[in-house]
């Protein structure tokens, strides 16, 4: 049931990547007229915010499960990383980009395994997104290779002997240097996204894209 018209609307449920893109986002937010004192608690110990005079509530999740949260109704929207989105393969909508948290999901290694991701010869990748690598090898070079998922520090695989390259993360590219590897190939640019639930769309139509019209035009102007 739509709550237009309705003095009682139903609560708008916001999934929040815990960390630096939640509080991204509460500052976006504030700039729009959203506000939740009860976040700002560093000591509260409470699992659900909740803004009574707006009908919004928030919670804070580990990204990845941020868009099972949307997918299936528990959140009507979510904040989280494109690589995260696109990891998952949820039935949600990507709606806006909310342009912080800018950085590049790249195939990296020492710079002698470059001319290895030009040949058709099996090799070994190493990364916490087995799905974004797997696309990217199989369906977008036609290199079949052998992806071994990793959960720690990704770097340490192609200076072990783990794998010859790794699908991961690039912010500064300083902890590659580092570890004497580099960019080899760049496979996307990634931002933090707003998720939204296909039926919360649907259902909640003239809120959420009332909200998303505004975050359109605070992100115009810092551009």
């Amino acid at each position: 049931m739509s709550s237009e018209g309705n003095n009682n609307p139903r609560y708008l449920t916001f999934a929040l990547t815990k960390g630096r893109l939640a509080k991204k986002t509460m500052e976006l937010f504030e700039q729009i007229g959203i506000s939740c004192e009860e976040m700002k608690d560093p000591d509260s110990r409470k699992l659900i915010f909740v803004n009574e005079e707006l009908k919004l509530k928030f919670f804070l999740s580990k990204g990845p499960d941020v868009p099972t949260y949307v997918e299936y109704g528990a959140a009507d929207i979510g904040i989280v990383g494109r690589d995260t989105i696109q990891e998952e393969g949820r039935k949600i909508y990507e709606v806006l980009d909310l342009g912080f948290g800018r950085c590049r999901m790249c195939v990296c290694g020492p710079e002698s395994a470059r001319e290895k991701l030009r040949g058709q010869e099996l090799i070994r990748v190493a990364t916490k997104y087995p799905h974004i690598a797997k696309d990217y090898f199989y369906n977008q070079k036609n290199q079949t290779v052998e992806i071994i998922k990793l959960n720690g520090s990704i770097e340490l695989a192609p200076i072990v002997g783990l794998s010859e390259v790794i699908v991961d993360i690039v912010e500064t590219g300083s902890t590659l240097k580092e570890n004497g590897l580099v960019v080899l190939e760049e496979i996307c640019p990634l931002s933090a996204r707003v998720v939204v639930n296909p039926v919360s769309m649907r259902m909640e139509n003239e809120r959420i894209t009332g909200l998303l019209s505004k975050l359109n035009r605070v992100i115009a102007q810092e551009e």
